[in-house]
């Protein structure tokens, strides 16, 4: 299951107590589509740079949360009950782009020396350069193959 980050806007004067309630109704949803939070965070009463303007007035402070979680990607459609929540002035829904989970997370030490493989040479070092190349790459890379076993 892929890696997401939740992040919910609230507004300024919503309690710890209604915050952690709407994060655990987020997180019980999550938990019935057989997902896990894996992280809860809150950055507290922030600055925005516009305001945000709802029915009780326009605000231009608000309490950030962001939940990660690992759940499936037919989850974020679910969370479309966020949008009637009078709590919330904005939430958003991020997908981890490198998260490394599963089996290749126990791997992940294998992986670590990559750019070891890469062995750096000039081009005056080799014998096949042609002196009239149009390149103007005054450097070549080489890939050495790696043996798996």
């Amino acid at each position: 299951m892929p890696l997401y980050d939740c992040m919910l806007l609230v507004k300024p004067l919503v309690t710890k107590e209604a915050m952690a309630e709407l994060a655990a109704r987020v997180a019980r949803r999550a938990y019935q589509r057989n997902g896990v939070v894996t992280e809860v965070k809150s950055f507290g009463s922030i600055n925005l740079a516009y305001g945000i303007k709802k029915l009780d007035g326009r605000h231009f402070k608000g309490q950030l949360m962001q939940l990660t979680m690992m759940v499936p990607p037919s989850f974020t459609q679910e969370l479309h009950y966020l949008n009637k929540e009078d709590r919330l002035l904005r939430w958003l829904v991020v997908k981890h782009r490198d998260a490394v989970y599963g089996v290749e997370f126990i791997n992940e030490d294998d992986r670590k020396h990559e750019l070891s493989y890469f062995r750096f040479r000039t081009k005056d070092d080799s014998s096949d350069a042609d002196e009239y190349d149009a390149d103007s790459d005054d450097y070549e890379y080489e890939v050495d193959e790696e043996v798996t076993e």
